[in-house]
């Protein structure tokens, strides 16, 4: 196997962390001897043993880490946060080459890891399948390089481009997508650490914005609601699960909801994104209606957007968010049992 082989194990290994490690990066490791991979393990969730760890105490000849190479797609910290600095475990364990996917660009870190590696006269290898590096941590690089979280616009629309009928009977959702989609977009909600939606879905549908259909966490909920119109009765207020609140009125924390003053009459849209970065948030799966959506859109403000086509039709109604101002392609098109699912990345 070559760097790049082992690397992408570790990749593989990191996104079983996915929706459990934030605020942390996903992080995967291995260590090899002789060719064959003798230890590999994952950051599983913040607070917790660091991959580099967890590969290492997985060993079980530990008399073969010296003429061992460990490979971690994310550079090693070399400070002491939750947990100590996994450079330390490295350089005691005995191993003398590392291969780092990426550095680290937290400033804690940011090639101080490489750095103490080094100094312990271990030889590193940096910069092995790089792009899939970022890639798996897109929102924890957002993050750090945006100040703002990792953004994922999602909706479902018919076949003649509407997102909503004109007219509701109840506030129940209107299902466009078929079962194999709802699934799908409830593992979305598992993977990302927040969910977003205006007023308006709140009073359409009263959504419960869970990961009801499989088993995973269900995201914080945040709600746009300037004039607080939407009763804390809806079930989006369940007390299960962190509700932050962005509103005209006065902020203030009551029971598990956080309500955030903002000025709409601004750039309503960075400052909400900016409060997520400094909860620490990195990324938010917008739900809302064709408003909240194009709120997004307009300001730019968006990394990626998923969007299914359902088989049926409505004549009328609210029109779906207009893909053709996106100025590339999508990047992937798949067909699930007659839904189309098309997903855009904002270059």
């Amino acid at each position: 196997m070559s760097h790049s082989k082992f690397m992408n194990k570790c990749i593989e290994l990191a996104q079983r962390g996915l929706g459990n490690t934030y605020p942390n990066p996903l992080v995967g490791s291995v260590v090899v001897s002789n060719n064959k991979i003798i230890g590999s393990g994952w950051h599983q969730k913040a607070g917790e043993p660091h991959a580099e760890v967890n590969a290492i105490r997985s060993v079980q000849d530990t008399s073969a880490l010296p003429t061992s190479t460990l490979y971690v797609n994310l550079e090693p910290c070399s400070h002491h946060g939750k947990t100590p600095p996994c450079t330390d475990l490295i350089i005691q364990s005995g191993i003398r080459h590392v291969v780092v996917g990426m550095l680290d660009p937290f400033e804690k870190v940011n090639g101080q890891g490489v750095e103490k590696l080094s100094e312990a006269g271990i030889k590193v290898d940096l910069g092995v399948e790089e792009e899939s590096c970022k890639t798996l941590n897109k929102r924890f690089l957002t993050a750090i390089n945006s100040k703002r979280p990792y953004v994922i616009l999602k909706w479902a629309k018919t076949k003649d481009g509407y997102i909503a009928p004109k007219h509701k009977k109840s506030n129940q959702p209107v299902w466009i997508s078929n079962s194999i989609s709802r699934t799908l977009a409830h593992q979305w909600r598992a993977e990302e650490q927040s969910i977003l939606i205006g007023s308006q879905t709140a009073v359409d549908d009263n959504p419960v914005l869970t990961t009801r259909r499989i088993d995973g966490p269900s995201p914080t909920r945040i709600l746009i609601d300037p004039n607080e119109k939407i009763d804390r009765n809806a079930k989006m207020f369940a007390a299960d699960q962190k509700v932050i609140v962005y509103t005209k009125n006065h902020s203030r924390v009551d029971e598990h909801i956080n309500y955030v003053s903002i000025d709409f009459s601004g750039n309503g849209l960075e400052q909400i994104l900016s409060d997520l970065y400094h909860k620490n948030i990195q990324s938010v799966l917008v739900e809302g209606g064709a408003k909240t959506l194009q709120y997004f859109i307009d300001a730019g403000m968006w990394d990626e957007a998923k969007v299914f086509t359902g088989q049926g039709s409505f004549g009328d109604g609210i029109l779906a968010p207009d893909t053709s101002s996106f100025t590339n392609a999508p990047v992937s098109v798949a067909e699930l049992d007659g839904d189309v699912l098309e997903v855009w990345v904002n270059h």
